[in-house]
């Protein structure tokens, strides 16, 4: 199996720039923040007309990349300031290594939306899942999918090594299956939809909830960043919040729906069916026991535990506590 070696070597590089000279926001009149196409979110509309700009009162600059462990390497390195819907794991991966990152707030919870999908050629459902072995499996280490493959494999009694396990983006997986180049592929958003026109998922998003394996994004950003910057962390959360607020309640979605879609990359269509499976929580939520209040650390140390009994990284934190900043959510709470 592949994939051992590959996301170690990641975590080390991680770990080997984590001490890189940090661009601060204070005296440059400008941030970049990391997203994702192919990801719809109501902050995007806030995005495109400028909202965070002149909150901030900064110039906000706004790169995608194609994964969350991208990310974290992109913020090692001083170039992405904050990370918007960064997947739990690949923050996990990144904290572990020595990273000294924080999650400021659960951006969005989707555990229909990243999946593993099987050929179709191969008929395997989750009552053959075992056929899976010696099959090619497309798998973006270090992510939530990544996170969310192992633990179906863990639950179906399927031997990682008994796997070829190459790492691909999403996208490069979709292309993967539909080539018959892989046997299972998994990934979130457009490439999961796209990987299911070739394929069948093993376990629904429920199915998975009641295993235990939650799905969901935070925004995250480094410790000095944030401890240098609360006030602009603390709009920029709260810009976010009166987003998700907007499309919650159903006041903005006619506005925001076309804005996001173009922002996305995607139709409007499958904007809609893709947010359609998007829970956003408000404030109050994110701020409880269920969520950043007390769950959370708990979670990602049994995240980083299942890293770590796969052989993917080599150590976990004892606890995670640490690694969540709930002061600028609790100041944006205030705005």
């Amino acid at each position: 199996m592949k994939l051992k070696n590959a996301l170690m070597g990641a975590a080390a590089s991680v770990a080997l720039i984590a001490g890189a000279t940090q661009t601060v926001a204070d005296g440059h009149g400008e941030i970049t923040v990391a997203y994702f196409l192919e990801w719809p979110m109501p902050f995007q509309f806030a995005k495109v007309n400028g909202t965070y700009d002149e909150a901030l009162g900064v110039t906000v600059n706004w790169v995608s990349f194609d994964s969350g462990t991208a990310m974290s390497a992109a913020m090692a390195s001083g170039d992405v300031q904050i990370a918007v819907s960064q997947g739990v794991p690949p923050f996990v991966v990144a904290a572990s290594a020595g990273q000294d990152l924080q999650i400021l707030d659960v951006a969005v919870s989707y555990a229909e939306n990243d999946n593993c999908v099987v050929a179709s050629g191969l008929e395997i459902d989750k009552d053959s899942a075992a056929e899976l072995a010696g099959k090619k499996v497309a798998v973006p280490l270090g992510t939530a999918a990544h996170y969310g493959f192992l633990r179906q494999m863990d639950h179906f009694g399927v031997d990682l090594a008994s796997l070829d396990v190459v790492d691909m983006a999403p996208a490069e997986g979709a292309a993967a299956i539909a080539q018959g180049q892989v046997d299972m592929s998994c990934g979130w958003g457009g490439a999961l939809r796209r990987m299911k026109e070739h394929g069948n998922v093993l376990l629904t998003g429920a199915e998975k909830e009641e295993l235990g394996i939650l799905v969901f994004d935070v925004t995250s950003a480094p410790a000095s960043f944030v401890a240098e910057n609360p006030e602009m962390v603390a709009k920029f959360l709260e810009v976010t919040a009166a987003a998700n607020a907007a499309w919650n309640d159903g006041s903005g979605v006619e506005e925001m729906l076309p804005v996001i879609a173009n922002d996305a990359g995607m139709d409007e269509d499958a904007t809609a069916e893709t947010m359609a499976t998007f829970v956003f929580p408000d404030i109050d939520t994110q701020l409880s026991e269920a969520w950043l209040g007390g769950a959370a650390p708990a979670f990602m140390k049994g995240v980083a535990d299942v890293f770590v009994e796969s052989g993917s990284i080599p150590a976990s934190l004892d606890s995670y506590e640490g690694a969540v900043n709930t002061g600028p959510l609790q100041a944006a709470s205030a705005m």
